[in-house]
Formats: structure tokens, sequence, C-alpha cells
């Protein structure tokens, strides 16, 4: 089977208006893709920026995958979250990226959007920090069936870095010029 190595780091959020930032991210693939070693999801400690409109993490990311075919790549999904001081949590950012298809260093800059305010009293809450609408479903982020239906504003970016190592595509009929 064809393997992928990912190591690298979820590096930093960039351009959010909120000081308190944390990050969930997961792994998705097709069907054909199985995890040899490794963590397909994880969660960034929380890390504040005050002078500076950028958090770091430095979340480190190391997956071995292994498949069969191409279809379903993998794609790395962000989910934002805020925190106050009364430790109250909230989402300001979902987006994800499909991994690059050649190997060697990357860097991904995963745009971000958060739900829009529909009502008065939402801009309100989420103006003083009481939150902003969440997703249900996460699907909802990669899969554009209901996404059209919602109303969205951008927010920020995450910066991931990435080492990616192929093996034994060519066996596959796969070549990287």
């Amino acid at each position: 089977m064809a393997e992928v190595h990912i190591i690298g780091q979820l590096l930093k959020a960039v351009e959010f208006e909120e000081p308190h930032l944390y990050c969930k991210w997961s792994l998705q693939s097709g069907n054909t893709w199985r995890l040899v070693q490794g963590e397909v999801q994880g969660q960034t400690h929380v890390s504040s920026h005050r002078l500076q409109n950028s958090s770091d993490f430095a979340q480190p990311i190391d997956i071995h995958l292994s498949t069969a075919s191409l279809q379903g790549w993998p794609r790395l999904l962000v989910e934002v979250y805020a925190v106050n001081v009364l430790q109250q949590c909230w989402p300001v950012g979902y987006g994800f990226a499909h991994l690059p298809a050649r190997p060697g260093p990357h860097r991904l800059e995963i745009n971000t959007w958060r739900i829009a305010p529909s009502t008065w009293w939402q801009c309100v809450k989420e103006k003083f920090g009481g939150g902003s609408p969440a997703l249900h479903k996460s699907d909802l982020l990669y899969s554009g069936v209901e996404r059209y239906k919602l109303q969205t504003r951008s927010s920020g970016k995450i910066i991931v870095e990435l080492n990616l190592i192929f093996r034994r595509f060519e066996e596959y009929g796969v070549e990287f010029k």
C-alpha cells in the first residue's frame, strides 16, 4: 500500500479579534485510507495575544497513513474557539484545507469563517463576549450541500507547517516531477 507521513505543527492563529484562543483539529480522509500510527485529531492549549494579532500554538502533528487509492485525499479541519475570563467558550472560526499532493515542506494558511449573527441580540451577545452561533454538524465545514444556506463572515487564519513524505506511490502509477 502507498503511505503518507505527515509531520509538522499547527503553528498559530492570526487576524482574529478575540485575544484568548484554542484550536481543535482533525484529519479526515476517504474509506480507503487507514491510520497506521499517530492521532488524527487533537486540541491546542489556550493561547493569548496582548500586543500582537496572533496566538501561538506550536501543536505537533505526526500522522502515518496508508492507502490503496487516491480517492478521499486527506483534509485538515480546524475549529477555533475563544475563551473569556469566566472560562466560557464559543466558536470564532471554522475552516479546512486539503493536504498538498506533493511531498516536501509546505506552509498552509487555512482561512476561517464564522456564522454571522442573525438577530440584534446575537450581535450584542457576540460583541460583549457571550459567544456566537455554532455548527451542530461538522460535515458542513467541507460539504457545500447545506453550507450555502448559512450567513457567514470571514474571521482569521490558521497557519500550519507540514512536511509530507510519500512512500510506494510509484507502485500505483503516481509520479512526482
